[in-house]
């Protein structure tokens, strides 16, 4: 099975930032996580603001933590909010419920996770999508 590598993490971190460009968005910061939420690679565009890095994390963390893209963890906290609540609890807050945090397959299985923060959610999520698929691997944003 395909592994999610230093350098397919750096790929889909520069495809995701070639797709904001193409699309003109605001400044961007990418984490992508590995299965085990650990960070594998982290970059930030110019200007991007300081809180990227931890918004972009939490995106991904989420969606790895509930075997779901954050677009469909989004839509929980709105119909479950008291088990958002808890979930964040017991995450200790790491968890970023909203569209940006998309999980990366591979022959069906996930084996990581892309966090993307700086334009508006859905914006995110497309870059996100780009970087993956473009690394060849399967996005699953929920």
């Amino acid at each position: 099975m395909p592994r999610l590598t230093l350098a397919s993490s750096n790929s889909i971190i520069a495809t995701a930032f070639a797709k904001a460009r193409e699309l003109d968005l605001k400044p961007l910061g990418v984490a992508v996580l590995d299965a085990g939420g650990h960070l594998v690679a982290f970059q930030r565009q110019d200007g991007a603001s300081f809180l990227r890095p931890e918004i972009a994390s939490g995106k991904a963390f989420g969606a790895l933590a509930t075997g779901m893209g954050s677009r469909a963890l989004g839509k929980t906290a709105v119909e479950r909010p008291h088990f958002m609540v808890g979930l964040s609890g017991v995450a200790d807050g790491r968890i970023v419920p909203v569209p940006g945090g998309v999980l990366i397959r591979a022959d069906g299985e996930i084996i990581g996770a892309v966090g993307i923060s700086g334009d508006t959610s859905d914006n995110d999520e497309t870059c996100a999508v780009a970087g993956i698929e473009a690394a060849g691997f399967q996005a699953d944003a929920g």
